[in-house]
């Protein structure tokens, strides 16, 4: 690793990144849980949404500002 450091828009195309990983890993987890219920017992499960990711990556981002 090198001393370089990375612009604003760089850190929050990584935090956007990571967002969608952890969005789209939770919503697979509910789909996987309904799948394994008996027939009649299931709930449909939302899809994630653009505003979804950004809540979890401003969640990101104010984690990484914290001293």
């Amino acid at each position: 690793m090198g001393n370089s450091t990375k612009s604003g828009y760089e850190v929050r195309t990584e935090l956007l990144g990571m967002a969608i990983g952890i969005v789209s890993d939770k919503v697979n987890r509910q789909f996987d849980n309904e799948v394994m219920k008996p027939e009649g017992k299931r709930n449909p499960v939302r899809p994630y949404t653009t505003e979804d990711i950004i809540v979890e990556a401003e969640k990101l981002l104010t984690f990484v500002n914290k001293k």
